[in-house]
């Protein structure tokens, strides 16, 4: 008797008593009522506002966008629409890509219309175009699908500006195409003039054709130009409905800038070479007006080494102060002896792919040469080369401690040259980059350590 009322007490207040029960009690009606509360009040998963309307319907608070507000909803709904806009009008940009091969190049090419030099002269670098937009096509929607399947409905995990970025390669094409459209389009004419038999096969594909929509063939060699200076407005879209804290949102900003970059650079040479039309014209600020400088001297030095552009990877670009030693005494002298000119000097890498794509690999492999271009600019729009390329694997780099304020090159059996940045922290990174470069490919530092005469001997210095 006495264990049974022993064990009665123990389920009446559990040991601790009436009044911390009821303490216990008031304090988790109040935890419930504090849950309660804050659900009908529960933050924005995009924005983290708490104006969230009151669901009651129990179906919506299970759904993934019942943890929005309604701007934010809106925003989703918004960057959704600009996203399958993008990947839709660049679907139907290839369809207009693949017209014009297929319903005008082979059909010319098969009846002998025109001769393999006039069609290249006509529709210039159309397959290159055609091949970059059906891989860029393909990544994007295979990133659309997955996000479908995933239960993204929202299509918040497709990043277009980080893929944008992955193909930014195919905008040197686009380049090449828009600067031959002006003479492309006066052969065009003057052919149709000469030849009546593609005179009259232009007009019967016009008019029959209903693939052609009724367009004539001048119609359809627009759509690259019309593609590449819609891109800015494309992104410009997106960026204006991704909130700041999206991972994709730097990539998109970047993505455009590059973009309208390579735009006004292919204004300037337009206008360099004499047309009368541009592209359409975007806002010059310093930013931009640098990085058109940039692309050119880009393209300067991929057109000085000869090397694949897949295959090329920038390591560093800028502004360095240059001077030619006439002997080895200036160290003892000093660097304010020597007399310095300003150079645009770049510093190329080229890496061998791991993958035969196309398209930029997203791993490099391994080094197989490197160069430091030194180009003058002549202020005009255009650059001039100092000299051929140095190429590192034949250079030794070394710096003095009682000139930290600059770096020399020396070219084996050849040139000596000083660098320095107005930087001295420059100076040194620009040191320590070529200097790793340097180190890598010389085959000759096995012969003497990497000593830049043969009869010198410090131990202390290797290693």
């Amino acid at each position: 008797a006495t264990r049974t009322k022993s064990a009665d007490v123990e389920r009446a207040d559990s040991g601790i008593g009436q009044m911390p029960a009821r303490k216990w009690r008031n304090r988790a009606s109040e935890t419930l009522s504090s849950l309660q509360a804050w659900e009908a009040h529960r933050p924005c998963t995009d924005c983290g506002e708490r104006d969230l309307p009151v669901e009651t319907d129990v179906q919506n608070c299970n759904q993934r966008r019942a943890d929005l507000c309604e701007k934010c909803r809106k925003r989703r709904t918004e960057r959704k629409e600009s996203v399958l806009e993008f990947v839709n009008t660049e679907a139907s940009y290839g369809e207009d890509l693949r017209i014009i091969k297929e319903e005008f190049y082979l059909p010319m090419q098969a009846a002998g219309l025109l001769s393999q030099e006039q069609l290249l002269g006509i529709f210039s670098n159309i397959q290159e175009l055609i091949d970059l937009n059906e891989n860029f096509l393909e990544v994007l929607q295979e990133e659309i699908d997955q996000a479908f399947d995933q239960g993204d409905d929202d299509l918040m995990t497709v990043c277009i500006g980080e893929i944008f970025l992955e193909f930014v390669n195919m905008l040197p094409a686009f380049q090449t195409y828009c600067l031959q459209q002006s003479s492309s389009v006066n052969m065009l004419n003057a052919l149709e003039k000469e030849k009546e038999l593609l005179r009259i096969f232009l007009n019967v594909s016009q008019n029959d054709n209903t693939a052609l929509r009724r367009m004539n063939l001048r119609s359809f060699l627009m759509a690259p130009l019309q593609r590449v200076t819609k891109y800015p407005l494309l992104l410009s879209r997106i960026i204006k409905a991704t909130t700041e804290y999206h991972p994709d949102h730097g990539s998109l900003r970047e993505a455009k800038s590059r973009i309208e970059s390579h735009l006004e650079h292919i204004n300037m040479k337009t206008k360099q070479e004499g047309n009368t039309w541009t592209l359409r014209s975007f806002r010059q600020d310093s930013k931009k007006k640098r990085e058109v400088i940039n692309i050119e001297m880009r393209e300067t030095a991929l057109k000085t080494v000869g090397w694949l552009r897949e295959e090329t990877r920038f390591v560093m670009e800028g502004s360095l102060q240059l001077a030619q030693p006439p002997d080895g005494q200036w160290v003892k002298k000093g660097s304010k002896t020597l007399k310095f000119q300003n150079m645009q000097v770049l510093l190329l890498v080229n890496m061998k792919r791991v993958s035969e794509s196309s398209l930029e690999s997203a791993e490099p492999g391994p080094v197989k040469d490197a160069v430091l271009v030194l180009i003058r600019d002549k202020n005009n729009g255009k650059f001039h080369l100092l000299r051929e390329p140095l190429r590192l694997s034949n250079c030794i780099v070394s710096t003095d401690p009682d000139c930290d304020d600059t770096f020399e090159l020396i070219e084996i059996r050849r040139e000596a040259f000083v660098f320095r940045d107005s930087d001295r922290a420059r100076t040194h990174h620009w040191f320590r980059q070529i200097r790793r470069y340097s180190r890598e490919l010389g085959s000759w530092k096995k012969r003497r350590n990497a000593l830049p005469n043969i009869m010198i001997s410090t131990p202390h210095t290797r290693p």
